[in-house]
C-alpha cells in the first residue's frame, strides 16, 4: 500500500512542529554540509592545477591547510547533526509512544480480548521503532541529498556545459530507477512488522501460562508451534530483503556507468584542450560526490519503506475506534448509588448470533444497601459488574447509577462512581504510595493516612520494611490477601458511590483474613454494594441477595427472608455449602 506523501508531511508536522528550532538548525547544519562538500573538490581541483604547473609551495601547503580544516569542520558538522537528529527522533517517537498507549486505554474491552499484550507492545513499541529514522532525518536527508545532487550538475555545467549535460541525464537517470524500485519491498515490510507482532503475541501468552505448560508437560507441543510464526516471520523478512537487494543492485549497475561516463568524458575534454588535468579529477570527483547522496537516498529509501510499513500499522491502529462512545450527559450524583438494570440484554459476539450472556435482567437496588450476587460459572456474574463500569455496552435496555444512565454520563465521571475490587488485583513495579494513589501525586500522605486508619490497615502498612515507601515488584511482590487490602486502600480514597466486590476463592491466612473482613465491612459503610460472592462471611453483611443461572435471574430478594424459606436456591445453599454455585 502506497503512502501520499501528504500523510508522511502530516505525521512529521504534528510531532517535529513542537522542536521547530531544532528543525531549523538541523538544517542548517546539513545545508553547512553540502556547501563544504560542493567546495572541498574545487580545493583539490586548485591543488592539482598548481602542482602539475609548477606553482609556488607556499601555495600548496596554503591550500593544503584550507582543505584539512574545511574536512575537520565538515566532520564536525556531520558529527553534531547526526546528534541532533537522534535527539529529535528519541522525543517525537516518545510523544508517538504516548499518543498510541493512551488511544489504546481508551479502547474497549473487546479490543483488547482479541489483542493479547505482546501484540500489542509491538504494536506501540515495535512499530514506533522504524520509526525512529523517519523522524530523524529521513525527509531532510532525502532532500539534502537531492540539494546536493543539483548543486554538483550545476558547478560542473559551469565548468562544460557537456559534461554538465551529461551527468545531469546520468543524475536523473539514478535517481528515476531509485524512485522506480522504491516500493517493491513496502508491502512485504508491513507483513514482516505483521509476523512480528503475532510471534511476541504467542511468546508473551506462552510465558505467561508457563505453570500450567509444565505442570501439563505440554512443552514439547508448545515448541513445535514455536516454529510457526518464525517460518513466517523468516519468509517475510526474505522477501522483504530481496526487495531491498533489488534497490542496491540497481544502485551498484548504475554508478558503474556513471563512472565510466566519468572517465571517458574526462579524458576526451583533457585530450582536446578543453580542461585541466584537475578538472579532469574534479569530473571524477563530482561523479563519487554524487555517488554518495544517491546511495544514502537508497538506504534512506529503504529505511522508508521500513517506515511506510510502520505508518501503515500506526494509522490503523490511531484508526480504531472504541465501541463504547463517550457519554455527554448529566454527571452520576455523589454520595451511595441506586443501581437499576432494565430489561438488559447483552452478548459479547455478535447479537445476531443468539450466543447472551445476560438476558431480560432487571432489579433495583437501593442506595446504600448491599446486594450479594452469586451463580454458577459463566452464569454472568462478572460480566454484570463489566456492564456497571461500562467495559462493554448492553445489546439492549439500560443501566441506571443513581437515576443517570450509564451511557449518558461522561465516562471518567462513571469509573470515578464506581470502584471494583477484582479477584486479580493489578499491582505496579512502584511503591506502595504509589499503588495506592495510582501514582497521582496531590494525594497528601495524611490522607493516605487517615485511609488506612479508617480500613484498618495503619500497622499493616507500617509492618512493611519501608512502610508507604516500600518498593513492591509488581503483582508478585505480596499476597492475593494482601493485594486485595492495597485495592481496597485505593478504593477509599476514590470514595466511590458503588462499591463492587469480587472475592478472591484462595486460602488466607487467619490475619490477612481478618485485616480484610475489616476493610470490606469499612468499605461498605455508606456506600451501595455488589458482592460476588464466594464465601459466606461475606454474604452475611448482604442486604439482598440475587442469584444468576444462564444468564437470567433464578432468585432475587432479601438475604434474611431467603435464608428463613426451605424453598428458596438460596436456603438450600447455606445448608449445603456454598460452593455448589462454582461448580
Amino acid at each position: 500500500m502506497k503512502i501520499p506523501l501528504k500523510e508522511y508531511l502530516e505525521l512529521l508536522q504534528t510531532y517535529l512542529r513542537p522542536q521547530w528550532h531544532r528543525v531549523l538548525l538541523l538544517v542548517l547544519l546539513l545545508l553547512g554540509g553540502i556547501g563544504l562538500q560542493l567546495w572541498t573538490p574545487l580545493l583539490l581541483r586548485s591543488f592539482i592545477d598548481t602542482a602539475t604547473g609548477g606553482g609556488p609551495l607556499a601555495t600548496l601547503i596554503q591550500i593544503a591547510l584550507v582543505y584539512v580544516i574545511a574536512a575537520l569542520v565538515q566532520q564536525g558538522l556531520q558529527a553534531y547533526s547526526g546528534y541532533l537528529g537522534e535527539d529529535l527522533s528519541w522525543t517525537a517517537t516518545n510523544e508517538l509512544r504516548v499518543r498510541l498507549a493512551e488511544h489504546c486505554l481508551r479502547l474497549d474491552m473487546g479490543f483488547h480480548k482479541a489483542h493479547n499484550p505482546g501484540q500489542m507492545i509491538e504494536r506501540i513499541d515495535g512499530d514506533v521503532t522504524g520509526l525512529s529514522a523517519f523522524f530523524s532525518q529521513l525527509i531532510i536527508g532525502i532532500a539534502s541529498n537531492l540539494v546536493l545532487v543539483v548543486g554538483v550538475v550545476l558547478l560542473l555545467f559551469r565548468e562544460d556545459w557537456r559534461v554538465g549535460i551529461a551527468m545531469a541525464l546520468f543524475a536523473s537517470l539514478a535517481v528515476f530507477a531509485m524512485l522506480r524500485v522504491r516500493s517493491i519491498a513496502v508491502p512485504y515490510m508491513a507483513a514482516v512488522r505483521q509476523s512480528s507482532a503475532l510471534f511476541y503475541g504467542f511468546l508473551g501468552e506462552q510465558l505467561n501460562g508457563l505453570e500450567d505448560i509444565r505442570s501439563n508437560g505440554a512443552t514439547a507441543h508448545v515448541m513445535r508451534r514455536f516454529y510457526e510464526p518464525l517460518k513466517a516471520w523468516l519468509d517475510n523478512d526474505r522477501k522483504a530483503g530481496l526487495g531491498m537487494a533489488a534497490i542496491w543492485v540497481t544502485t551498484i549497475l548504475t554508478f558503474a556507468v556513471g563512472h565510466a561516463l566519468s572517465l571517458g568524458l574526462g579524458g576526451y575534454l583533457f585530450y582536446q584542450g578543453a580542461i585541466t588535468l584537475g578538472t579532469v579529477h574534479l569530473i571524477f570527483n563530482y561523479t563519487e560526490l554524487i555517488r554518495r547522496p544517491i546511495e544514502q537516498v537508497r538506504t534512506q529509501l529503504q529505511e522508508l519503506q521500513k517506515a511506510s510499513a510502520s505508518i501503515i500499522r500506526v494509522r490503523d491502529l490511531l484508526n480504531r475506534t472504541a465501541a463504547v462512545k463517550d457519554g455527554t450527559g448529566r454527571s452520576i450524583p455523589a454520595g451511595p448509588l441506586s443501581v437499576e438494570f432494565d430489561h438488559l440484554t447483552f452478548g459479547y459476539a455478535d447479537a445476531n448470533s443468539g450466543e447472551l450472556v445476560l438476558s431480560d435482567l432487571s432489579f433495583r437496588l437501593e442506595p446504600g444497601k448491599v446486594m450479594g450476587l452469586l451463580g454458577r460459572t459463566g452464569s454472568g456474574k462478572t460480566t454484570t459488574a463489566r456492564l456497571l463500569l461500562r467495559f462493554y455496552d448492553a445489546t439492549s435496555g439500560e443501566i441506571r447509577l443513581g437515576g443517570i444512565p450509564v451511557k449518558e454520563a461522561p465516562i471518567a465521571n462513571l469509573r470515578a462512581r464506581v470502584g471494583i475490587v477484582t479477584q486479580d488485583v493489578q499491582l505496579f513495579h512502584a511503591t506502595v504510595r504509589e499503588n495506592l494513589t495510582f501514582f497521582d501525586t496531590s494525594i497528601p500522605d495524611a490522607q493516605i493516612w487517615a485511609a488506612l486508619e479508617d480500613l484498618g490497615l495503619t500497622e499493616w502498612v507500617q509492618a512493611l520494611p519501608k512502610g508507604l515507601d516500600t518498593e513492591l515488584e509488581g503483582s508478585s511482590g505480596l499476597s492475593a490477601g494482601e493485594a486485595q487490602l492495597l485495592a481496597f486502600g485505593r478504593l477509599f480514597l476514590a470514595d466511590p458511590g458503588l462499591v463492587i466486590l469480587d472475592e478472591a476463592s484462595s486460602r488466607l491466612d487467619p490475619a490477612t483474613e481478618r485485616l480484610i473482613e475489616r476493610a470490606v465491612s469499612r468499605l461498605l459503610e455508606g456506600r451501595t454494594g455488589i458482592i460476588i460472592a464466594h464465601r459466606l462471611g461475606t454474604i452475611q453483611r448482604a442486604d439482598q441477595i440475587m442469584i444468576l443461572e444462564d444468564g437470567r435471574i433464578l432468585e432475587q430478594g432479601d438475604r434474611e427472608r431467603l435464608a428463613a424459606d426451605p424453598s428458596s436456591r438460596f436456603h438450600r445453599l447455606l445448608q449445603t455449602g456454598l460452593e455448589e454455585v462454582l461448580v
